[in-house]
């Protein structure tokens, strides 16, 4: 057991840790090549602030790819004029078509997608840049969703489960369905750009192909994203839900039809 004046070492050198770990990926990162995505759909509250923390990251060559899709409140202006790359749409795409579209856009090699209703400080989304920038070609957030609870969302079993399936019990609850997260040109290459738009897919895909698939950093989406009106059937059947568990039935539909098991 430590007493006080112990205790308050170890959290000091704990400190120093984090700030040297911390400056070494800055410095590291300076020498990358990234390009963020961010899809928006009316997100003038808190775009700009998405925004201001993206140039932050501190990359030598920083693309800022804004996909416009089905906004009508000034969002697209305001990237523009915050030196965004921005692609419209007149019609809502949704995010993981809006990803696909800026990834097949972007110029990078990096990748980060960032979605424009969650501000995330610079030093969180450098983790996932420094950590491709090190070898990872698939840099995940470490969120796995709530899972202590009697009654487990379907969505986090379905993530759980196409982990299973694929063999990498070890990843857990961790998917490309959740940002931030960051991949690699060779990932892009090799998964292609258009799977993005169905992420357990384009998961299944990059841990098939043997591409190095890690979740490198924590950010509590669970807390970040904004409290959203859910769509309902009927039935009572959560719409958005039975999507998400739907597009993890297609990833295993693609590995059965890729493996022959």
């Amino acid at each position: 057991m430590f007493d006080g004046e112990g205790e308050a070492l170890v959290r000091h050198i704990r400190k120093s840790r984090k700030r040297g770990g911390t400056m070494l990926e800055a410095a590291a990162v300076r020498t990358a090549n990234v390009s963020v995505i961010i899809p928006v759909i009316n997100e003038v509250q808190k775009l700009p602030a998405v925004l201001r923390e993206v140039t932050k990251i501190g990359a030598e060559k920083l693309e800022i790819i804004v996909v416009a899709n089905g906004s009508t409140d000034g969002s697209e202006q305001i990237a523009e004029s915050m030196g965004a790359r921005v692609i419209s749409f007149p019609e809502p795409l949704g995010h993981d078509v809006g990803r696909s579209i800026g990834a097949s856009h972007a110029n990078g090699e990096i990748l980060l997608f960032v979605d424009a209703d969650m501000v995330i400080p610079a030093c969180d989304l450098r983790r996932f840049v420094h950590a491709v920038h090190s070898g990872v070609d698939v840099a995940l957030n470490h969120y796995l969703g709530p899972i202590h609870r009697r009654r487990t969302h379907p969505v986090v079993l379905a993530k759980h489960a196409l982990n299973a399936a694929l063999g990498r019990p070890d990843l857990k609850g961790t998917s490309m369905t959740t940002v931030p997260h960051a991949i690699s040109r060779k990932a892009l290459e090799a998964i292609g750009a258009g799977a993005l738009a169905v992420p357990p897919k384009a998961h299944a895909m990059a841990v098939q192909k043997g591409l190095v698939v890690r979740p490198v950093h924590l950010v509590p989406v669970g807390r970040l994203n904004p409290l959203r009106k859910r769509q309902w059937t009927s039935l009572g059947t959560d719409t958005v839900g039975q999507l998400i568990v739907g597009d993890h039935l297609e990833a295993v539909r693609w590995l059965l039809t890729t493996t022959g098991e």
